[in-house]
């Protein structure tokens, strides 16, 4: 299937590895060019050159906390494509933590990160894209149930796909998109971060596995698809979805 993807131009935020990154790889795999942003010039650089380099992908040193991000994100993509048709926002994972150990700058930090910067760069991309275009939003699978440990994305995340449905309806008549994917145990250097944090990584995945229908966890490439798919024109009709991406774990409908 075609999904429509040639020469349409995304930014992707948190791109320079992990989920952002894998989503990036099968944008441009199917023709799409693509700015990717980083904290760092150089890992965006890098990014970006692994992504096609000139012509494909443009990579930017940007911080989602930054007032002028979205700007500066948006300028980018018109200069180096003239035009945008789509953002992916994605930031890194915050904080690891129970409640009571969660500190106020903490929790002030991510808000920034997680929550504000995303909201603020989603204004500024439905201000200038037009009928066909999509927001997206990497969020988590705990949207629906709180993962031990992870006190301050189980707070933020939810309040974000909140945003997100929000600014469906919002956008809808104008005929822009919103969608979310909700990724759980997707094999990322995040997810073995956290899998190391129990002291035994080996029996964590095996636990976490089991509680999975397929048995296993996910690829990036897996999840990328999944990304591609939701942005590209070929979900024309899809908006307000918050799609888990997590081999059925979640056992609701």
């Amino acid at each position: 299937m075609d999904l429509g993807l040639k020469d349409r131009v995304y930014i992707l935020t948190g791109a320079t590895r992990g989920l952002g990154l894998a989503a990036a790889r099968e944008l441009t795999a199917d023709g799409a060019k693509v700015v990717v942003s980083g904290r760092a010039q150089e890992s965006a650089d890098t990014a970006a050159a692994a992504l096609g380099g000139r012509g494909h992908a443009l990579g930017v040193a940007a911080d989602n906390t930054g007032a002028d991000t979205p700007e500066r994100l948006i300028d980018a993509a018109r200069d180096g494509f003239g035009r945008l048709d789509g953002v992916l926002i994605s930031v890194g994972g915050p904080a690891v933590g129970l409640a009571e150990t969660i500190t106020d700058d903490q929790w002030r930090d991510a808000f920034e990160t997680v929550f504000l910067g995303a909201v603020r760069l989603a204004h500024a991309a439905a201000a200038v894209l037009g009928e066909g275009g999509v927001i997206g939003f990497v969020l988590s699978s705990s949207v629906y149930e709180p993962i031990s440990g992870l006190t301050i994305s189980n707070g933020l995340r939810p309040g974000l796909a909140g945003f997100a449905k929000n600014l469906a309806n919002e956008l809808g008549p104008r005929g822009i998109r919103v969608v979310g994917l909700l990724p759980a145990r997707i094999d990322t250097e995040r997810v073995s971060e956290l899998d190391t944090l129990t002291g035994d990584p080996g029996a964590a995945r095996a636990r976490h596995s089991a509680t999975i229908p397929l048995r296993r966890y996910g690829t990036p490439e897996e999840f990328g698809r999944a990304a591609a798919f939701l942005l590209s024109p070929a979900a024309s009709y899809l908006t307000g979805v918050m799609l888990p991406v997590d081999g059925g774990a979640r056992h609701g409908f």
